[in-house]
C-alpha cells in the first residue's frame, strides 16, 4: 500500500508497501525525489519497501534527507527490516541522513509540507496502528490505515477532501479489518466529501461490479 500526495510543493507518501519501489518507477516518480513518509502501521505490506528506498538511495548516489514518520518504535521496526533483508546496511554510513518522527496521537505534526495528525484504530501490529490525516496543499486526505470499524474513523474524516479506506471483505466481518457491508452501514456518519475504497481482497474485487461507492486501482490518480 502506497498514497502519494503530490501538487503543493514537496511529495509526501502515506505507507510505503513491499512493492511499492516497483509501481513508483513504472510510474515514472523518482524515489530519490520523496523526502517526507507517513506510516500508519508497522507491518510488511505498509512499510516492507523501505529497505529498498534506502538501498536504492545509497546505490544511486541520493544526497536528500529522508524523513521517516510513524507510530512508537517505527526506528526500530525500519531498522530491524533493513537487517533481515541485507544483513549489515544499517551499520553502513550512507550519503544521505535518515531521520525518523513519532507520531503523537490526535495531535497534528508537521511532516514536510503537511500537516498530519494520527488516530488510533484497531489493528493488531506490535505497535499502535493509526488512519491518518493529512493536511497539504489546502486540502485534507485521510487514510484508515488497517482496522476494524472504529468510531475514531468518524473523527478522522471529519470535513476531509476524501477518506481512502480499507475495505477488505464484501460483508464478511473479520477482526482487525474493515468491511463494505459495515462501512457502508457507517457511511452516513462520515462527512468526509469523498469516499474511496482500497486494500480490497479478492472477495471484493470479484464483487466490485455491486459496490456504491468509488474503488481506487493500482497508480490511480484523485484530484481534490
Amino acid at each position: 500500500m502506497c498514497l502519494r500526495l503530490s501538487g503543493a510543493g514537496d511529495d509526501v507518501l502515506i505507507d510505503c508497501g513491499a512493492t511499492s519501489m516497483v509501481a513508483m518507477k513504472r510510474a515514472g516518480v523518482d524515489p530519490n525525489a520523496i523526502a517526507w513518509i507517513v506510516l500508519t502501521h508497522l507491518h510488511g505490506d505498509h512499510f516492507g519497501g523501505l529497505p529498498f528506498l534506502i538501498l536504492d538511495g545509497q546505490f544511486s548516489r541520493r544526497s536528500r534527507s529522508l524523513t521517516i514518520a510513524g507510530p512508537p518504535t517505527v526506528e526500530a521496526r525500519v531498522r530491524a527490516a533493513m537487517e533481515v533483508f541485507f544483513p549489515g546496511s544499517t551499520r553502513v554510513e550512507r550519503r544521505f541522513p535518515v531521520q525518523f518522527v513519532e507520531l503523537d496521537e490526535r495531535k497534528a505534526t508537521m511532516v514536510g509540507p503537511a500537516a498530519v495528525t494520527a488516530f488510533p484504530v484497531v489493528h493488531a501490529s506490535g505497535a499502535p496502528s493509526y488512519a491518518v490525516r493529512a493536511e497539504y496543499g489546502g486540502k485534507i486526505v485521510t487514510y484508515s490505515g488497517d482496522t476494524e470499524w472504529t468510531e475514531t474513523l468518524v473523527e478522522a474524516a471529519d470535513g476531509a477532501d476524501v477518506l481512502v479506506c480499507e475495505a477488505y471483505f464484501f460483508d464478511k466481518a473479520m477482526k482487525f479489518h474493515l468491511d463494505y457491508a459495515r462501512l457502508m452501514r457507517e457511511r452516513h456518519r462520515l462527512t468526509c466529501r469523498r469516499l474511496v475504497l482500497a486494500h480490497m481482497s479478492r472477495d471484493m474485487l470479484d464483487r466490485r461490479a455491486e459496490v456504491q461507492a468509488e474503488t481506487a486501482d493500482d497508480m490511480q490518480v484523485l484530484d481534490l
